[in-house]
């Protein structure tokens, strides 16, 4: 196909990380995106070395993202770059001879550092982040299929077969995708949501217990179940506030809290320290780009292929609240995250 000179993109308004000039506060739902981000036309990206060049279908939108267009992010924002950080799309070019392998495949893609970002007609990024999709495979879970169910993945993995965790802000869809994992390989979830509705979907999907943090007896309840489910691992998307240091102070000796979000800016506290030398807890991050990093090839391509089956067979699903054009973000974006547990997908216009 003839690639155009040009695209339409969301391209970001700020420079670096967030300073006191942009408010200092990060906003979940993105209040004002103009702040942020701009509709522009800009020219279509080459890809480097090792780089493959996708035709955008769909890109997904992740608290991440909304997290890094604000300045938020562990990485720097770069102005008038594209934004966003997976999608799902045709590979049209390629440089390097594994790159040129995917022309004309279909691929979900994560884009890495010198890549592009995905909210934009085309994107660039390493041919190992483009991961070719089984033809069973929907878009809608194509475009959300790394960040989330990769992270879900890599996350049950540190919990023995037949063992516990908890996780915080479990009604989310990687919240979800944790729950029906935790039922096909047999291990038990506490999942720590904020709204009572949240509950029976939750224990539908697979999590042995789901519990309200704002219910008034949910520290009771708590800590009946941590004797029961005895969980080591706490995976925390939330980061800040009281809930995730109350779980971690009820959990037992050599419990993990494992934080691979911060939801709430509030600066975490560690009210019992004594903890972390007498009982031997700890306190770690995970970035899904890490464990790329260090996950070896075989095991990289078996947890892919695992993912896509997951989603062929109905264990797991997006759950998509709103679709919107590339041309409507700004207007309609911050409405749509306002609604909880909203799952957003932005469609490319096609040319």
């Amino acid at each position: 196909m003839t690639v155009p000179e040009r695209m339409t993109a969301l391209v970001q308004r700020g420079e670096g990380y967030a300073g006191p000039e942009e408010g200092g506060a990060l906003s979940r739902t993105l209040e004002a995106p103009a702040r942020f981000l701009s509709l522009a036309e800009i020219p279509v990206p080459k890809p480097g070395p090792g780089q493959v060049l996708i035709r955008v279908s769909h890109a997904s939108v992740n608290p991440s993202d909304i997290a890094f267009v604000q300045g938020f992010y562990g990485q720097p924002r770069v102005k008038g770059a594209p934004a966003g950080f997976e999608g799902v799309g045709e590979v049209v070019a390629g440089n390097g001879f594994y790159a040129r392998q995917l022309v004309g495949a279909r691929v979900a893609f994560a884009v890495v550092p010198g890549g592009s970002g995905a909210w934009a007609e085309y994107a660039v990024t390493a041919a190992s982040a483009a991961i070719p999709l089984m033809r069973e495979v929907r878009d809608e879970d194509g475009a959300a299929l790394i960040v989330n169910p990769l992270t879900a993945a890599a996350l049950v993995d540190m919990v023995r077969p037949g063992g516990g965790f908890i996780a915080t802000a479990a009604a989310s869809q990687l919240g979800k995708l944790m729950a029906g994992l935790a039922r096909q390989t047999s291990r038990r979830m506490i999942a720590v949501v904020r709204r009572q509705e949240a509950i029976a979907t939750l224990q539908d999907l697979g999590a042995t217990i789901a519990l309200d943090e704002t219910h008034a007896d949910f520290h009771d309840y708590l800590g009946g179940e941590i004797r029961r489910v005895r969980p080591i691992h706490l995976f925390d998307a939330v980061a800040g506030g009281p809930t995730p240091q109350a779980i971690f102070r009820a959990m037992g000796k050599r419990a993990r809290w494992v934080i691979y979000g911060q939801l709430d800016a509030t600066p975490p506290q560690i009210e019992m320290p004594g903890q972390l030398i007498f009982m031997d807890k700890r306190i770690e991050g995970f970035w899904l780009v890490g464990w790329m990093n260090r996950t070896p090839l075989l095991k990289k391509l078996i947890t892919v292929r695992q993912v896509q089956k997951r989603f062929i067979e109905g264990v797991w699903h997006t759950d998509i609240g709103a679709v919107l054009p590339l041309s409507d973000v700004l207007s309609r974006l911050s409405a749509e995250l306002s609604r909880p547990d909203h799952k957003v997908l932005i469609a490319m216009e096609k040319r």
